[in-house]
């Protein structure tokens, strides 16, 4: 391999329209760049070493991906040009290449630390970097007050508002990063803007190298009501998509009645809002446990109502992706609140060492409960469990929002029946319509074909998790439920199962209804352009008017004006029969705060966090 001395300059504007954009893989790094579309092998290869840092006599190699996704050296100006030819012919939106830093003991055999599996989108969790003028940019959710270096306005709005370098720390709007000219190290003082009349504000906060097992494995995640939930997937860029590192520290807990306390920015027109702390709430049980928080059932001491409070401690999330995604997760949920069919917040605060979302408890269980007792569901029950569902998922879709994990798990069954999705950690907000988004994410056996073949997506994938559902419903198991059960271990692999949903048909069992069964073959339609719910104008409306759902009356259904099928046994709202004993059976209990953890925690990310849904506090001010 060619290793060059000197550094390839920055392209400039102009030069950027004839450029191929490389999307360069390694060391748990996405980075990307422009090169000349007729540039030399010698200036490649100084590229490559510039962004990777090598050191002068550093070998290394470096594979690009083909039309068929396989790995491909490029060892030669000959092979480079191959590679930029099919990349304007196939009129691909970049260059995927990967680099390790080691050349293969003989030609054909794979580099130290290179696996097939780190080349299927999204398989591993990878830091996106933008690289312009030395500056390495990676989008950001911004939290305090921040300026963009390059036209002074103040950095606002939905998700990641801008791009910050990892290396001089400078915040950029993502539409100016690349007129932005003064190179890295040489930075100006930019003085923040101050909140406008509203009190938004911008922010700058921490990176760190993400890097681990793909992000819909189940064992580290946080919970909702006793089921382990998938974490957040990605607060993505608007474009582009981040993903996140994990970890496996348990929470533990010593007495509940300690008296830590939270200051909580004061609301206008609401004084209860500025007073808010752990003390406002006596800790009764715990319902729910995983990595990142605990979820316990509280009662609000003044008003006696019964809610959830979910724990998470901030040393776990103290990274730029998991801070964003707790607070995806928070605008989800305040945009729930007061929805019939989603979990609501009724409010959150924070001390040094964690944070807190106290939101509605829903105790009659939740659909996977319930299946496991019954196996399947009559026909009549499934319909309205998903007319509920489709209701749901309508309201987030409008506001932008795709849910991106719906199961069995996270449907809940609420006193009366009528169900409520929880859990909106893997959401990804901000959508308009066209707009696509494209990060790997979800629990496995839910998974739409097009996450799996790498392509950007929309609304859609929630139908296609919808229709995994009925199936689950109506037949009593998965579609897919060969996998996992098979004598050979080849076909009880997670690759095994993406591999089945993305080519074998899916089989309607006979005993379902006519109606049922189109409407299942409408949601599982493997093209997203064609499937039930995914029409640009119509798609709703074609869902409400599929002749399994006639007999359906939807505006008396979202006033909650049908009677639902089946009505859980609740002897009183404190009731946790529908909980799995390992958790109500835990000890209620915070453990001390370590003061050399919390001062690591850069409590300023968490600005802003608080909150108080000012429709409950007046219920309970009349209670």
């Amino acid at each position: 391999m060619m290793l060059c001395r000197f550094r390839m300059p920055t392209l400039d504007p102009e030069e950027l329209e004839n450029s191929v954009r490389i999307r360069v893989g390694y060391d748990g790094n996405i980075l990307i760049t422009n090169i000349k579309n007729d540039v030399k092998y010698s200036d490649f290869c100084a590229e490559i070493k510039d962004i990777c840092k090598f050191v002068e006599n550093q070998p290394f190699t470096v594979k690009w991906l083909d039309e068929e996704g396989d790995p491909c050296t490029i060892s030669s100006q000959i092979e480079l040009n191959e590679a930029i030819r099919l990349y304007e012919v196939n009129k691909d939106s970049e260059l995927n290449i990967h680099v390790f830093p080691n050349v293969p003991v003989r030609p054909g055999l794979p580099c130290v630390g290179e696996d097939r599996n780190m080349y299927r989108r999204g398989a591993r969790r990878w830091r996106k970097l933008y690289r312009v003028n030395g500056h390495l940019f990676q989008a950001k959710r911004f939290s305090r007050k921040a300026a963009c270096a390059f036209c002074q306005d103040r950095i606002w709005g939905l998700g990641r508002q801008g791009f910050k370098c990892i290396n001089c720390r400078v915040t950029v709007h993502k539409r100016c990063h690349k007129l932005y000219k003064k190179i890295c190290g040489t930075v100006e003082v930019v003085e923040p803007h101050t909140p406008n009349h509203n009190g938004d504000t911008g922010a700058v906060g921490q990176s760190k190298s993400a890097n681990g097992d793909p992000k819909y494995s189940r064992p580290n995640l946080p919970v909702e009501y006793g089921k382990e939930a998938s974490k957040a997937a990605e607060a993505e860029s608007e474009e582009e998509d981040d993903d996140e590192e994990e970890d496996e520290d348990e929470d533990h807990f010593h007495d509940a009645e300690s008296s830590w306390t939270a200051k909580v920015e004061s609301n206008p027109g609401n004084p209860d809002s500025g007073q808010l702390t752990l003390d406002h709430f006596q800790l009764l049980r715990v319902i729910g446990r995983g990595s990142y928080a605990k979820v316990l059932q509280v009662e609000h001491k003044k008003t006696k109502r019964i809610y959830a409070m979910k724990v998470i401690k901030k040393e776990l999330v103290n990274d730029d992706e998991d801070i964003d995604w707790v607070q995806t997760e928070k605008h989800v949920f305040e945009a729930a609140t007061n929805y019939p069919f989603l979990v609501g917040l009724h409010s959150c605060f924070q001390t040094a060492s964690r944070l807190f979302f106290v939101i509605e408890f829903v105790n009659g269980g939740d659909l996977m409960f319930h299946m496991q007792r019954q196996r399947r569901l009559p026909e009549e029950h499934a319909r309205f469990y998903a007319a509920e569902i489709c209701l749901a998922l309508n309201f987030l879709h409008e506001r932008g929002i795709v849910y991106r994990d719906l199961k069995l798990d996270n449907v809940l069954l609420d006193a009366e029946g009528h169900i409520k999705l929880t859990d909106y950690g893997m959401c990804k907000e901000g959508l308009k319509p066209g707009d696509t988004t494209g990060t790997f994410c979800g629990t496995p056996n839910y998974i739409a074909p097009e996450i799996l073949r790498g392509e950007e997506y929309d609304f859609s994938v929630d139908w296609w998790a919808l229709g995994v559902l009925m199936y689950e419903m109506l037949a009593g198991r998965s579609p897919f439920d060969a996998v996992g059960n098979a004598d050979n271990p080849d076909q009880n692999t997670e690759d095994y199962l993406f591999q089945i949903i993305l080519e074998k048909p899916i089989r309607i069992p006979r005993s379902l209804s006519v109606k049922a069964a189109s409407l299942l073959k409408g949601f599982l339609n493997k093209a997203p352009a064609e499937r039930l719910g995914c029409h640009p104008q119509t798609g709703f409306s074609d869902i409400q008017s599929h002749p399994f759902f006639r007999t359906i009356d939807w505006d008396l259904l979202e006033q909650k004006q049908i009677i639902p099928p089946y009505k859980p046994h609740i002897r009183h709202e404190r009731d946790l029969e529908h909980f799995d004993p390992a958790f109500t059976n835990e000890p209620v209990r915070l453990t001390p705060d370590d003061p050399k953890t919390i001062s690591d925690i850069d409590q300023s990310e968490f600005d802003g966090f608080e909150y108080v849904n000012p429709l409950l506090m007046s219920m309970e001010d009349c209670v």
